[in-house]
């Protein structure tokens, strides 16, 4: 998405590498740069099914915004989530349901990937999405502030 606040600086801060080497070790930096999602709500409530590793996605959302955390008992994979809640976090439902995964492509990201890996990461787009559509709902209803699903 063009003109994107977020996705234009991951695409500045990735685009400085050449190799997926290098690439792969700012993934895994970035990772390492996110807060940590309390352990309180690493439950299979919040568990992505379907990923190689373990990842847990936890939403909330605040003023009609979805905001999410997430983590992983993989460090690539830490790296992984972490993009995915930095450019969809603090998004309407609306937003969410429109903007493609198109950035990570140009990151370089899924092309280096193994199958199960790049399936993981679809099955983590589908619970954003999953809960977009859910808080989506809820907004329409005039219901702005979900703490916990």
């Amino acid at each position: 998405m063009q003109g994107d606040k977020k996705i234009d600086a991951l695409l500045e801060r990735f685009g400085a590498f050449d190799d997926w080497e290098e690439r792969y070790a700012e993934l895994i930096k970035f990772g390492k740069e996110f807060p940590e999602l309390d352990e309180k709500f690493q439950v299979d409530k919040f568990k992505v099914n379907g990923c190689q590793s373990q990842v847990w996605l936890y939403p909330q959302l605040k003023a009609g915004k979805l905001q999410l955390s997430a983590a992983s008992d993989a460090v690539l994979v830490k790296g992984i989530i972490s993009l995915l809640v930095h450019v969809y976090t603090d998004r309407s439902p609306e937003e969410i349901l429109q903007l493609k995964p198109d950035f990570l492509d140009q990151l370089g990201i899924r092309e280096h990937l193994s199958m199960n890996r790049s399936n993981g990461i679809m099955h983590m787009l589908k619970k954003i999405q999953t809960y977009a559509l859910l808080f989506q709902s809820l907004v329409a209803k005039g219901i702005n502030d979900v703490d916990e699903i």
